[in-house]
């Protein structure tokens, strides 16, 4: 079973989260950071008010997961980087932000 840890806090440009990922394999550690400013942000939102960047960063992990191994991920990126590697990114992760 996966296990994915999630710490983010506020900065003075948006968040920085630290994020675990364990299996049975072992764990992998990563810094991936989140802007505020610029389109990136309210493309990924299921709603205008939503702030729950851990959520967003877990359920980011999750997405991945499902598509590459933990070992694969890079170990710094910034949240906006994912839709360059998965186009499907943005639209898929409001939905699972939505249920």
């Amino acid at each position: 079973m996966t296990e994915i840890d999630v710490r983010c806090e506020a900065v003075i440009d948006g968040w920085r989260c630290r994020v675990r990922v364990s299996d049975e394999g072992g764990a992998s550690a990563y810094d991936v950071s989140i802007g505020e400013s610029g389109p990136f942000l309210p493309s990924v939102q299921p709603s205008p008010g939503f702030r729950d960047m851990e959520r967003l960063v877990r359920e980011t992990f999750a997405f991945l997961l499902e598509r590459e191994p933990r070992t694969a991920i890079l170990p710094v990126f910034d949240l906006r980087d994912v839709s360059r590697y998965f186009p499907e990114y943005p639209s898929a992760i409001r939905a699972r932000l939505a249920r």
